[in-house]
């Protein structure tokens, strides 16, 4: 798993839960699924089940508020991953950035944590977070 797929499984892992509860509301499972004939004419394709938006600002301000560690998650990549339980060294990042087809130079680590937490942030927006508008500019 690489580490945008951590990143995101942290951060909507709470969603899944809620996905699976409402797909299986909306579909039907049959007990005995296996004994069922099949149809003679294909069945309706199941209507898409959305997937919920997760408040991303509320999730993680309610992390940081239990960490121990004063972590703004806000403006740096380092305390979000450090929020999530995520391996934040530079090496993890210079993995994130090589994933997330960073084209600057990974030596400069400053630049390239301003841009891996905007390019994060904008994944988890892409991926149904709910996050403040000021994180995406």
């Amino acid at each position: 798993m690489g580490f945008l797929s951590s990143i995101l499984s942290k951060v909507f892992g709470g969603a899944s839960a809620a996905v699976e509860s409402v797909k299986d509301a909306v579909l039907p499972h049959h007990p005995h699924a296996a004994e069922v004939p099949a149809p003679a004419e294909p069945a309706a394709p199941a209507a898409p089940v959305p997937l919920p938006v997760v408040d991303v600002t509320a999730l993680l301000d309610g992390l940081a508020a239990k960490n121990a560690e004063k972590l703004d998650w806000k403006k740096s990549i380092v305390d979000l991953m450090k929020l999530i339980d995520l391996d934040s060294s530079l090496s993890a990042r210079k993995e994130l950035a090589k994933e997330l087809h960073y084209t600057g130079d990974t030596s400069d680590s400053a630049a390239m944590n301003v841009w891996l937490h905007k390019e994060v942030i904008k994944k988890i927006a892409e991926n149904g977070g709910q996050v403040p508008a000021e994180l995406l500019s």
